[in-house]
């Protein structure tokens, strides 16, 4: 079974006691002795790769990237304003996300109790496309649609799937009523009203379809207090709790539950949230949480930089030396495991009504 919270979950320390630590704390610990002894965990994991079909092609013209601190990033267009970097980097670690999130949620690419056969599926904020191609790997009766901001898809697809550059935060482009279930996945900080959005997949879900919504909370939490106050693992769901609220965009919906407050406002009904606990790190004795831990901390050690660079220096004002001080204390303790993170992962899914 996957790690499925239960409401005693901890409150993560980082949205409950004291202010972020300043900008100059993690620049003055560059260069000083370290009085606390760390356990490191420098074992490599015996991750496998996922496999990817090969079929049709991405129709798509390529978009002007912008480069900011030597990365590369969607151009601007309309309201879109993505904070992760749209280079292979960034692309490998979404990539073990996607398999990460599979294994916690038990081999399953969605929890929706979608109707299986002929349908149309709609795949917002595809990214890599790799749910969309893994989708149209196991429904080669289904007709698939990924949309993203950035050409970021392999060419070769299967041949029931296609990609399009769609900005979901603009009025979506397509009839009502056409889709049998729409997939959102991991928009936080990218979205400045999450009622509009969820109010255009509702209009072009059909009648008796499911949507269905998963995203992270950004706080790290511990049920055994080793994410405390002075660890950059403290710090880091403020921070950018911190930058996406300057940015407008908010990270917070799992922790305030807002996610399906706005399914309901929308006009969804049987409308169900799920939250699972993800290690943070190979902490857990548990053979299969530990191995979640594995993932979990190598999707993020693929490209940390991409995650905080851009939020960390635009929002917060950080220089790139100081991001970089932070994020190498935050290498240090992802090794340590004697510190026990984790993530809520909320999965929010709804059908629309018959009539």
């Amino acid at each position: 079974m996957a790690a499925e919270s239960s409401e005693g979950a901890a409150l993560p320390a980082s949205r409950t006691a004291a202010p972020v630590i300043s900008t100059t704390h993690w620049t003055e610990q560059a260069g000083q002795d370290e009085e606390e002894e760390y356990i490191y965990d420098d074992g490599d994991s015996a991750l496998g790769d996922d496999a990817v079909s090969t079929t049709a092609s991405l129709s798509a013209s390529i978009l002007e990237y912008r480069t900011i601190h030597g990365r590369t990033y969607h151009s601007l267009q309309g309201t879109a304003e993505h904070w992760t970097p749209n280079d292979d980097a960034h692309l490998e670690s979404m990539d073990c996300v996607h398999h990460c999130l599979t294994l916690l949620f038990d081999n399953k690419l969605y929890l929706a109790p979608i109707t299986e056969g002929p349908i149309k599926v709609l795949d917002i904020g595809c990214g890599t496309g790799i749910w969309a191609i893994d989708f149209a790997d196991a429904h080669p009766e289904a007709e698939v649609i990924g949309t993203d901001i950035s050409p970021s898809q392999p060419e070769w697809v299967p041949p029931n799937l296609k990609f399009e550059i769609e900005d979901c935060t603009q009025p979506w482009t397509y009839p009502r009523n056409t889709f049998d279930f729409i997939h959102l996945r991991y928009l936080y900080g990218s979205i400045s009203d999450w009622d509009a959005l969820y109010s255009e997949a509702f209009k072009a879900v059909k009648p008796g379809g499911w949507v269905e919504a998963v995203d992270p909370s950004v706080n790290l939490r511990s049920d055994d207090g080793s994410v405390r106050e002075g660890r950059a693992m403290y710090d880091w769901g403020r921070l950018f709790n911190e930058a996406s609220s300057k940015f407008g965009r908010s990270m917070s919906m799992v922790d305030d539950g807002t996610t399906i407050e706005s399914f309901k406002k929308a006009g969804f009904v049987d409308v169900r949230s799920r939250q699972f606990k993800l290690p943070g790190t190979p902490w857990p004795q548990d053979p299969k949480l530990r191995q979640l831990g594995a993932f979990s901390r190598l999707a993020m050690e693929q490209d940390l930089d991409g995650y905080a660079m851009y939020l960390f220096t635009n929002a917060l004002g950080w220089s790139a030396e100081q991001v970089t001080v932070f994020l190498a204390q935050m290498r240090r303790e992802m090794r340590d495991l004697r510190i026990q993170p984790y993530f809520l992962i909320e999965v929010v899914y709804g059908r629309k009504p018959d009539h």
